[in-house]
């Protein structure tokens, strides 16, 4: 099987429990990922995310397999962009409310 075969034969499903046996060292079964398999799950998910998953995120794999990074003007700027999406406002003291 080729690797882009074994790609698209992920199910979403699949992905996550990859990512939590990355995450957590271990199964879902609570089996530990040997050597290994940790470094064949780690290039695993890092292809499907490149592949499958675009992020806007500053750190990432891009498309082409290689680390796609932002510079800090361009975060700063998207941050700067998002703070216009006001999540909560609390008052400052007692007698505001």
């Amino acid at each position: 099987m080729e690797f882009q075969d074994l790609l698209a034969s992920i199910s979403p499903d699949t992905y996550e429990r990859l990512v939590q046996a990355v995450e957590t060292g271990r199964w879902p079964d609570g089996v530990a990922l040997t050597e290994a398999q940790k470094e064949n799950t780690v290039q695993l998910v890092m292809a499907y995310q490149a592949t499958y998953c675009p992020s806007e995120e500053p750190f990432r794999i891009g498309a082409d397999g290689l680390l796609v990074t932002r510079s800090k003007r361009e975060l700063r700027d998207s941050l700067r962009s998002d703070s216009r999406q006001t999540i909560a406002t609390f008052p400052q003291s007692a007698d505001e409310s």
